[in-house]
């Protein structure tokens, strides 16, 4: 937890300890990081312009739906939708060599472990990205 507050967030909750869902606080943004919760049980907690956004698809796809149907609404569901690489790849590239982006590496393993780092990724235990070595 403390390496998310290090990086800005004002408040950060352990779904293994509690539901954040339970409590009447109001938040402008709400950014579900292991794709625990659900709009339909964020919405109650945003503020008038809140943002929730999710890294899973939710159940049944609902995140993209959801991102589409809340678009002109205030409350709004934020699905992060890939550009093409193209796009992405200079991008990142950029924010990289300029300093604003410092991803958080927990793990790096070579390709002849590739089967221990999903077995790592899979265990829910990793925090940040876990990087494959093809070198």
């Amino acid at each position: 937890m403390g390496l998310v507050k290090s990086k800005g967030a004002d408040k950060v909750y352990d779904y293994t300890k509690e539901d954040f869902t339970s409590f009447n606080k109001r938040y402008d943004y709400i950014f579900d990081a292991v794709g625990r919760s659900t709009f339909g049980k964020c919405k109650p907690l945003l503020t008038e312009k809140g943002v929730y956004i999710s890294s899973e698809l939710g159940p049944y796809s609902q995140n993209i739906v959801y991102s589409l149907l809340t678009s002109l609404s205030n409350k709004k569901v934020i699905f992060p939708i890939p550009y093409s690489p193209q796009k992405t790849i200079p991008f990142k590239s950029n924010l990289l060599q300029s300093g604003k982006f410092k991803p958080v590496i927990d793990r790096e393993y070579s390709l002849e472990d590739i089967s221990k780092a999903y077995d790592y990724v899979m265990s829910g235990q990793k925090t940040g990205n876990v990087v494959i070595n093809i070198n």
